[in-house]
């Protein structure tokens, strides 16, 4: 039988804990997952200063993981009357997190990534210079490369379109579709 007195707090580091390995699988910083944890957890919105006692981060880590999580759409500043701290809280809405991230794409340096592997594998194709062999392993190579942010273009821009229906709509179609 499970005590209620019991703190929930070892179940929350778990969470936390989870959290900072997902970051840390997609190449974040650990700590970018325990801060998003953390405001997630939260029932009210954490300043810095909280976020740097609740983690054990620095609080330039925590400033430059929040800036981060911010502009992914992650978490949002909240301003309280009164008070001059920075105030951060999860986004909840997961579907408007993933779009947010896959509009990303229109930042103008992602374009201009995408150009350039578009530029190349341009180059590539043409047969100009090299030797054959090399030429044919670097053009599978960045063709392939082409080929995925070609897919991601695609899923961000029906992301878009999806947004469009509204959350109510796109969730009654996944049901459908299982």
């Amino acid at each position: 039988m499970v005590n209620m007195t019991e703190s929930l707090e070892p179940i929350k580091n778990e969470l936390v804990e989870g959290l900072s390995g997902i970051s840390a699988f997609w190449g974040f910083p650990k700590g970018m997952g325990a801060i998003f944890a953390m405001l997630y957890l939260a029932p009210t919105p954490l300043s810095l200063d909280e976020l740097v006692s609740q983690t054990g981060l620095t609080k330039g880590a925590i400033s430059t993981n929040v800036r981060a999580l911010a502009r992914m759409g992650l978490i949002h500043p909240v301003t309280r009357l009164g008070d001059r701290k920075d105030y951060y809280e999860a986004e909840t809405n997961f579907y408007r997190s993933i779009r947010t991230l896959l509009m990303e794409r229109q930042n103008g340096e992602f374009a201009r990534a995408i150009a350039s592997v578009q530029s190349v594998l341009e180059k590539l194709e043409t047969g100009a210079g090299g030797e054959a062999a090399e030429r044919a392993f670097l053009t599978e190579r960045v063709r392939a490369l082409n080929d995925f942010f070609n897919a991601i273009d695609a899923l961000a821009s029906a992301a878009a379109r999806l947004d469009g229906l509204g959350l109510g709509t796109v969730q009654s179609i996944l049901k459908i579709l299982k």
